[in-house]
């Protein structure tokens, strides 16, 4: 299978979704080795960095663009290391980024959607959100935070949502980064060895993991509900966090190139009268 396929290779077919037939470990579309995988990702800068900034042009066009990419997964499956090795490339003055934990008081008086809502940023920007609202048909599922009919309710309002901002001009890109336990407790032993990320263990999270088939089983219905042709999953292998790091670089290429973006003129300014203009400017 060639790179350019690599959409094709990680977009979940329609359907029932069953996680143990995607490998956390394989490298789909996308051959040779860490080194090869570290080398692409630098050489993606520069497309990156100037199809984002498209996209903050394209506040001065008729029709401005946005783009939101979704990062979900387990613990330790590499979000923060998708926003420091990817999504860091690009221009930070068009990006906003959201990492979404507990929900507050506040915004637990809402409605689910509430915050989520809050936090899309305007069209001409890169939306990122570490989590997202699928936290509310996950861990609410698993932990029974919401009983079954409101979990129901959640897939139909969020298939409404990411359709409403498609129908804005959004391009909603849904990663799930898909990690295998045994990495999981690799990266969380990883963490207590090294001083400098022991602020980053949770001891919550051994407890998490002892749910981890039925985190597996809530991911596999949300994908499955929550997988429509406006908005598709995309489940990315993340056990090598080289290929976690590149294929979600590629497919925000490919996503961005996909919008077909020139460089706008605004509307009114005319050229000729400026160049004139900055012509007579005596201004030394």
């Amino acid at each position: 299978m060639s790179e350019e396929s690599l959409a094709e290779a990680l977009r979940v077919p329609p359907g029932p979704v069953d996680l143990s037939a995607w490998d956390p470990a394989a490298t789909p579309a996308i051959s040779g080795d860490k080194s090869d995988g570290e080398e692409r990702l630098a050489a993606l800068g520069p497309d990156l960095l100037d199809l984002a900034t498209r996209v903050m042009a394209s506040k001065e066009s008729e029709r401005p663009r946005r783009l939101l990419l979704v990062l979900q997964g387990m613990d330790t499956s590499g979000k923060g290391g998708v926003l420091k090795h990817t999504v860091a490339l690009m221009d930070p003055v068009g990006l906003r980024v959201t990492s979404f934990k507990a929900p507050t008081e506040e915004e637990r008086s809402h409605d689910f959607l509430w915050r989520i809502e809050r936090a899309v940023p305007p069209l001409g920007f890169i939306g990122v959100f570490d989590r997202s609202h699928y936290e509310d048909v996950l861990i609410q599922r698993v932990r029974h935070f919401a009983d079954d009919a409101e979990i129901e309710r959640r897939y139909g309002a969020i298939n409404d949502f990411e359709r409403r901002l498609v129908d804005e001009g959004t391009v909603v890109l849904k990663c799930m980064l898909h990690i295998s336990p045994e990495a999981q407790k690799e990266r969380l032993l990883a963490r207590l060895d090294d001083p400098a990320k022991h602020w980053k263990y949770n001891p919550g999270d051994v407890d998490e993991r002892q749910l981890w088939a039925d985190y597996r089983r809530a991911y596999e219905i949300a994908l499955e509900r929550c997988n429509t042709e406006h908005a598709p999953w995309f489940i990315v292998p993340s056990d090598r966090k080289w290929y976690r790091n590149l294929a979600i670089a590629r497919l925000l290429r490919e996503h961005l190139e996909d919008m077909g973006l020139g460089w706008p003129t605004p509307a009114g300014l005319d050229l000729e009268a400026e160049r004139r203009r900055l012509a007579e400017d005596t201004v030394s």
